[in-house]
């Protein structure tokens, strides 16, 4: 499969399914307390919320979303929203989520790695983080093969900003290529 990293050492102790509509309430729940323990970890204000369930839930209903859980002995470990654009090849990677409890354990690689294998004929994937989630940017480049494409800032402004984050306007867009 093209781009797809192989690699002898991923999980095999969790599957990648659809979210289906009896998990979205703990879905987003759990999305939403796994991002704000970004707030302390990284330079973002505690008190403030990062991800409300309500922005979640408008991503899962965007046209050509598709909700993906992570699951571990029966129990949602984390998830994925992406978005799909067949006639172009192109997937847009939205939101990605591993459970407080199982963060660095290699959940977050297994999933991305899962959706590439997931949907090959995708040539291009981007994503859009915030440049204060330095654990983020080191996920996307070093664990998941990502380059950062772009650097929106006060100068250079995101022509698609997220209408519920309040947060820092700096953000990073990566893109990677499937070859």
């Amino acid at each position: 499969m093209a781009g797809l990293i192989i690699d002898k050492n991923m999980r095999t102790d969790i599957i990648l399914l659809p979210l289906e509509k009896e998990d979205k309430e703990l879905f987003k729940a759990d999305m939403s307390d796994a991002f704000q323990s970004y707030a302390e970890t990284d330079d973002f204000p505690a008190d403030e919320l990062i991800l409300p369930v309500e922005e979640i839930e408008n991503t899962l209903c965007k046209d050509g979303a598709i909700g993906y859980k992570a699951v571990k002995d029966g129990e949602i470990v984390g998830g994925a929203i992406i978005s799909i654009d067949e006639q172009h090849q192109h997937g847009s990677l939205e939101l990605l989520y591993v459970k407080r409890s199982t963060q660095s354990e290699g959940v977050g690689k297994f999933i991305w790695l899962e959706i590439e294998r997931q949907h090959p004929d995708i040539m291009v994937w981007e994503t859009i983080t915030p440049a204060f989630a330095k654990r983020n940017i080191h996920f996307y480049v070093n664990v998941c093969g990502f380059k950062i494409t772009e650097y929106f800032n006060p100068h250079h402004p995101n022509p698609y900003p997220n209408p519920n984050y309040d947060g820092p306007d700096d953000d990073f867009r990566f893109e990677k290529q499937m070859v």
